[in-house]
């Protein structure tokens, strides 16, 4: 079965009968959204240029929130998403990490709803479970002066019983669910959640959620389950030729906001170099990179569990206190090793792609790829750990095989970006360390 073929569609009947019909909830808003061209392809946004997030016309428990987390000045991204996405319209984007893509959405789905009790109107899906949890606390930062607004987070890995107890009770049923997709499907298909009345549908890294076959046909039947007229956002950094198509099936003229040089998508704060080497010679050169280096906190990427595993058993034989996160991990423990990390009560992380995408931890200055993953969109989401929000970092990538050499210059070429050779003398710390 093609990847055309496998994708929802409505048929024309439906179309004509909710098209005709004003949208709940935000049919009037699409049509203004449509009258300032906001549905063309990127440079035909509505003209909002922000300077703060005053200029959105937040809540005032938004705004105070907002205030409380330090923030300033919105991104180019939530510049332009953001009003638009208020308004109702349907939102693809794509922009590089840490640019602020999740605060796009809580805060518009935070403006816009109106809590009933015992009902879901947010819907918020994501491919991991570390994910859905970053994205339920950035929920809880933002909505902290909205007391009336619940959230909650389903993930596998987790007794299905305790989310079934918040669900059957009126005072604890979430108005905003963040979850991942099959916990979600799970729930649904039992009927212990119904999603009747969905007004926003919100894919995260929503490339990682409809390239791979099992994972899209779970993301379409809880789309099935929620109305036809709803509002429908979709972000991440990586937006493939092939994956957009399928992304724009599930949304009806959506505004969109996508990087079309990719070039643009490379992470300027951030020093990028490789380090040509054997196998065997790695655990050395990382012991003489962490000894070398000064950093906040450094994240070291593997490709496998086991070798997630080993390298920090090495590490802290070494004296490098670490801490593993991998699919091995029970997912209480890896919560709890997560937050311990955002907590800064650990400086070390070696990982395998679980934390490769989305995850936000501000002090990571240092990224290692141990070893380097398949492909160029990956590379992209892992470096972007460091350097968040045009802040300053360094990643470094070990090349060991022919595999690794290619990725690399697949890099090189996608991001037009030159990695040069990690210098023999070491690199300036005043250059990705704050002063």
């Amino acid at each position: 079965m093609s990847a055309e073929e496998d994708l929802i569609d409505y048929s024309d009947e439906e179309l004509q009968t909710t098209d005709a019909a004003p949208a709940a909830a935000n049919g009037e808003a699409k049509k203004d959204a449509a009258a300032t061209g906001a549905t063309d392809a990127q440079g035909s946004y509505a003209g909002v240029h922000s300077t703060s997030f005053r200029d959105f016309l937040l809540k005032p428990e938004l705004l105070k929130a907002i205030t409380d987390c330090g923030f300033e000045h919105p991104s180019m991204i939530q510049q332009n998403c953001i009003p638009q996405a208020i308004l109702g319209a349907d939102i693809l984007g794509q922009a590089k990490s840490g640019l602020g893509k999740t605060a796009i959405f809580v805060l518009a789905t935070l403006q816009q709803i109106e809590p009933v009790a015992g009902e879901c109107s947010v819907l918020v899906m994501c491919h991991t479970r570390e994910l859905a949890f970053q994205i339920k606390n950035e929920y809880a930062r933002f909505s902290k002066y909205l007391p009336d607004v619940k959230t909650s987070v389903f993930y596998g890995g987790t007794p299905i019983q305790d989310n079934i107890n918040v669900l059957q009770n009126k005072e604890t049923h979430p108005h905003i669910i963040v979850a991942t997709p099959g916990r979600l499907n799970a729930l649904v298909r039992d009927k212990h959640l119904r999603l009747g009345n969905v007004q926003r549908f919100v894919l995260d890294e929503c490339d990682k959620m409809l390239d791979q076959i099992d994972m899209r046909r779970d993301v379409q039947e809880i789309f099935r389950a929620t109305p036809t007229q709803k509002q429908v956002m979709m972000f991440s950094a990586t937006l493939s030729p092939e994956v957009l198509p399928i992304c724009r099936k599930f949304m009806r003229n959506p505004s969109e906001y996508i990087e079309k040089e990719e070039a643009k998508l490379t992470l300027h704060g951030l020093q990028q170099y490789y380090v040509k080497l054997t196998e065997a010679e790695k655990n050395r050169k990382l012991n003489d990179l962490l000894d070398e280096l000064e950093y906040n906190q450094v994240i070291i990427f593997v490709k496998s569990t086991l070798r997630c595993t080993e390298l920090d058993k090495l590490l802290r034989e070494c004296n490098f206190p670490s801490i593993a996160v991998h699919s091995g991990v029970s997912q209480e423990e890896r919560i709890k090793r997560y937050q311990k990390f955002k907590e800064f009560k650990e400086r070390i992380c070696v990982s395998t792609d679980v934390f490769g995408r989305g995850i936000d931890i501000e002090r990571i200055n240092l990224a290692i790829n141990y070893d380097l993953p398949g492909d160029a969109d990956s590379y992209l989401h892992r470096v972007g750990r460091a350097g968040r929000f045009g802040t300053k970092g360094v990643a470094i990538s070990f090349v060991s095989s022919e595999q690794d050499q290619e990725v690399l210059q697949q890099v090189e070429k996608r991001f037009a970006v030159a990695l040069p050779e990690y210098p023999k003398e070491g690199i300036d710390v005043k250059s990705y360390m704050a002063a």
